[in-house]
């Protein structure tokens, strides 16, 4: 104890006294590193700073620099008359630092972290780079290489695929139908790439991901890709009431409601000298006291005022959005309203759909206290006449899903009659036709000899718990490139040749998300009366971009049997039949050929919803081709973009492919701008 706290001698060889007081230094020190050759002193050079060095506690040191701890000296080396140095004639060891003229930049001290010491004693990095790899865990207890990606390159890499010179300035500015379903499609493509790329790598605690922010923040910084930027008064280009979305991105994106968060959106109007707000948009979503009950009127709730933590009430202002409003209010200038509605597909109780709504004007503004005591402003918006249905056909269809009777031209409440998960209900309000041909409902594909099942270990998963994109060890993904195609919402990451789905070999259960095509279905579906091609199907809830609708269910056939019956069978799927290239999938063309094999069905005597959906040539849905285990092939449709609820559920019947006898054309009648005139 005789020595004092500023000592930094160092015990003889062979006594590690440890309970000695000593100068502890930081774990994270720096050390000076100067030119080991004298001879370069002896020139004068412009000055430089010296290069800096990040030493671990337990070595290896360079020359001239002591271990903190003096039991961490070798027993050869604790000598303190004999400097742990190289001659000054003689180059020491680098450890990382350049010693050639080239003197490296200083290290921040932050960038270093103590090092783990693995078992083998070498020393490993501790901390993940952005990019590279690293060791992640998987299920099995296996310790599996994974590399770190960089999700701007792989963004920007995938968005080359796609035509986005579309967008010059006059689109930028004020867009049309196409080039807002277009960039709709691009956008939610991404935002599911992204979803996919940060699906594989473990999540980070205390980390949220939001790929649909990233996705947008890609499109409008990075690319300079948007449409109708010209802030307007009234209806936006591309848009129809009705039209959903699922991020508040998107409308930013489209021009409908430019905030991400703001709840209301406005712009100035220039009147003599002076500049007056005007709102052109509002999203009713619950977050204030909104009063929505009638479909038609929207009392809706100001923004800011607060009830502060310390109990202090705090007043909305007539300011912002609040002022906007109030001038909308005098020049009786129109207002698109935005409802942000409860999604029902998603676990998330937050979770919102966005139904544009129509165009509104506000016809009174009044203030009054809140339930937690703040004065806020209320205006009163009704909506103008002659639009389409939005907002009450909402409502509507929420009483029919409680009273499926109360549906107008009802035939049958559940066309199924209980072999789907979700019942099917028949209507008809156009005609007095009672109901399609005598079918037999099945919800599965039927092949003519039973699908013989793989041995477990060769074809199948052992995830007892479900697949996860994490776990590189499971088969499934494996098969799939590494990732799995789906999401927990059934929603289809990207477009692939071949989707590789779990099989009955399979150990993990049937709720695992790389089953979605078996699970049956997910949103309410309605066989109806078309006005001019017979029955078709929609549904009544919105479905998102990617989400699964149905599979084709039928018997299959041989394809010869098609060639016999002719024009007869109208319910014929034809895996081999070629299809226009959709243009949202990169890469996507004729891979008929590439399935395992020739795949026909038939659905003329016994099928499922998917026999009703009828042809366009601009459809919203299209098909993928499943696999579950080698021979087990089956057709899945998934949504090309967001579709509103009552929307006719379309595709693309596609094209006899050269070589095969040509059935006669019948004429088309989708009313696509690109419409063929005729399908097969």
């Amino acid at each position: 104890m005789d020595q004092g706290m500023g000592s930094e001698s160092v015990p003889a060889s062979g006594s590690d006294d440890k309970s000695r007081v000593l100068n502890v230094k930081p774990l994270r020190c720096l050390v000076p590193i100067f030119p080991s050759n004298p001879a370069s002193m002896s020139s004068i050079s412009s000055p430089q700073a010296s290069p800096f060095v990040c030493v671990p506690p337990s070595g290896p040191f360079p020359p001239g620099v002591s271990p903190v701890f003096p039991f961490l000296i070798p027993t050869e080396q604790q000598n303190p008359q004999t400097p742990f140095a190289a001659p000054l004639n003689q180059a020491g060891p680098s450890y990382g630092v350049d010693n050639s003229n080239s003197i490296p930049s200083p290290v921040p001290i932050t960038s270093y972290r103590t090092p783990t010491v693995q078992a083998n004693g070498s020393a490993g990095s501790s901390k993940r780079s952005s990019k590279g790899s690293s060791q992640r865990k998987t299920r099995s207890g296996n310790m599996t290489t994974a590399h770190d990606v960089d999700i701007d390159a792989v963004a920007i890499d995938f968005l080359t695929s796609f035509d986005l010179t579309r967008f010059d300035p006059a689109k930028l500015s004020d867009g049309d139908k196409e080039s807002v379903r277009y960039l709709t499609m691009v956008y939610n493509l991404l935002r599911r790439r992204i979803t996919q790329v940060e699906d594989s790598e473990e999540a980070t605690p205390g980390v949220t991901r939001r790929p649909d922010l990233k996705a947008g923040s890609i499109l409008m910084n990075k690319k300079g890709v948007r449409t109708n930027m010209t802030k307007r008064v009234g209806a936006v280009p591309g848009i129809e009431v009705g039209d959903v979305f699922f991020f508040r991105v998107e409308m930013c994106l489209v021009g409908l409601h430019a905030p991400i968060m703001g709840g209301i959106d406005y712009m100035s109007f220039k009147i003599s000298l002076d500049e007056e707000p005007v709102a052109v948009s509002i999203v009713s979503s619950g977050s204030y006291e909104d009063n929505d009950e009638d479909g038609e009127v929207l009392i809706y709730s100001g923004q800011g005022g607060v009830l502060r933590r310390d109990g202090i009430v705090m007043d909305q202002k007539l300011e912002k959005g609040n002022l906007a409003l109030e001038k909308s209010l005098h020049r009786g200038n129109e207002v698109r309203v935005i409802r942000g509605l409860r999604d029902e597909a998603s676990p998330t109780r937050t979770a919102k759909v966005y139904l544009y709504d129509g165009l509104y004007k506000i016809v009174e503004s009044w203030v009054e206290r809140d339930k937690s005591g703040c004065n806020v402003f209320k205006y009163k918006l009704v909506r103008g006449a002659g639009q389409p249905e939005a907002y009450t056909l909402w409502k509507s269809i929420q009483q029919w899903k409680s009273d499926t009777t109360s549906r107008v031209g009802v035939i049958l409440p559940d066309l199924t009659s209980g072999a789907e998960r979700l019942p099917v209900s028949l209507v008809n309000d156009v005609d007095h036709e009672k109901g399609p041909a005598h079918f037999t409902y099945f919800p599965t594909l039927k092949y003519p000899k039973p699908v013989d099942s793989p041995q477990p270990s060769s074809f199948s998963c052992t995830c007892r718990e479900g697949c996860h994109s994490s776990d590189l060890n499971c088969a499934c993904v494996q098969k799939n490139g590494g990732v799995l195609p789906y999401t927990t919402l059934g929603v289809l990451l990207s477009f692939k040749t071949l989707i590789y789905e779990c099989g009955p070999s399979c150990l993990c259960p049937p709720t695992c998300r790389n089953r979605v095509s078996q699970a049956g279905l997910r949103v309410r579906l309605e066989v109806f009366r078309t006005k001019d091609k017979g029955w078709g199907l929609r549904s009544w809830d919105p479905i998102r971009s990617g989400a699964f609708i149905c599979e084709y269910a039928g018997e299959v056939i041989d394809s010869s049997m098609t060639e016999e019956s002719g024009n007869q069978d109208n319910y014929i799927f034809d895996a081999t039949r070629t299809c226009e290239p959709v243009e949202l999938m990169p890469g996507n063309a004729d891979d008929s050929q590439k399935l395992p094999f020739p795949l026909v069905i038939s659905a003329k005597e016994g099928g499922n919803v998917a026999r009703f959906m009828n042809h366009s040539c601009t459809p919203n849905v299209y098909w993928q081709p499943v696999l579950r285990e080698e021979s087990n092939l089956h057709i899945a449709f998934f949504a090309i973009n967001h579709i509103p609820p009552m929307t006719e559920l379309m595709y693309d019947y596609g094209i006899v492919q050269s070589g095969k006898p040509e059935p006669r054309k019948k004429k088309c009648l989708c009313g696509s701008l690109k419409c063929r005139g005729y399908f097969y």
